[in-house]
């Protein structure tokens, strides 16, 4: 498995069965602690799973800013075959940015992936949603900036964009179909950061378990969620709302990104907010 925390969400990957616990820290973000290679392909295998690679039937467009540049960029998603897996296009360079973890290079607020020159920030969204909703294989351009807009803050357009765009079986070269292969534990992995931590267990099927603690944000307070993937209907439902938010106390770090955000008129900033000790993805818009 992978070292996963709050801003990666738990579908960028599939595994049978993963645990994690997210407690207070200092910025009050998790952080996620990408496990090597080399330690991955010791208890790790790839197999079948009976089901077919998909893609996107049409192209995919959403512009926006992103949250930690403030940078304006165009996200265009494209149909990709089988086995190309999903990839990224920044600006234009000639180089592809497959997402793997891999080339994972930052994950300070945010998941940046790059290689060489080109990188791309904040694509834990769309990636959450890509996966979500059993989307295999799919060019992601990147124009404008090197960050992946911020949108609602959740993965939920992105899901409802790839719902518009329809899902489809994806062919090769020689309009061959190619089977999905899932990624499958041998043996119990974990990794530890500070006070966060993330454990996962060979199991028959996946089931994801997750707990946060922040007791200096009452409105969030310790939470402990359970979830089960049984579909794409699951995740829209239940992961893909999800928000991003940061605490009071790192809002004098976060507030310079913010530039070129508005806030909510149902949602200003005020005593109350600051009473509560924290700031959600929803107050902040285009």
């Amino acid at each position: 498995m992978v070292g996963v925390c709050k801003m990666w969400r738990p579908m960028l990957f599939s595994f049978p069965f993963l645990y994690a616990k997210q407690l207070s820290t200092v910025r009050g973000f998790s952080v996620q602690v990408p496990v090597k290679p080399s330690a991955m392909s010791a208890k790790t295998v790839w197999k079948k799973t009976g089901e077919l690679q998909h893609t996107i039937s049409s192209v995919i467009i959403k512009a926006g800013k992103g949250l930690h540049s403030g940078d304006e960029a165009v996200v265009r998603v494209l149909p990709a075959m089988a086995g190309e897996g999903r990839y990224f296009i920044i600006n234009r360079h000639d180089v592809r940015v497959p997402a793997s973890v891999k080339n994972v290079t930052d994950t300070t607020l945010s998941v940046r992936i790059g290689r060489g020159e080109s990188s791309v920030a904040t694509v834990e969204h769309l990636l959450s949603a890509l996966e979500g909703m059993g989307i295999d294989n799919c060019r992601i351009e990147v124009e404008g900036g090197n960050e992946v807009p911020l949108l609602d803050g959740s993965s939920k357009e992105w899901v409802e964009a790839i719902e518009e765009a329809g899902p489809c079986i994806a062919r090769d070269n020689f309009g061959n179909d190619m089977e999905k292969m899932a990624l499958v534990l041998c043996e119990p992995i974990h990794v530890l950061k500070d006070e966060s931590f993330i454990a996962a267990f060979p199991a028959p099927s996946t089931r994801l378990s997750y707990g946060i603690d922040f007791p200096q944000a009452a409105a969030i307070g310790c939470q402990w969620f359970s979830w089960c993937p049984v579909d794409s209907m699951a995740y829209k439902q239940n992961i893909a709302p999800s928000r991003t938010f940061c605490i009071y106390e790192q809002f004098p770090y976060v507030k310079p990104m913010l530039s070129g955000f508005l806030i909510h008129a149902d949602s200003t900033i005020t005593d109350s907010w600051i009473h509560k000790g924290w700031i959600s993805g929803q107050c902040l818009s285009l």
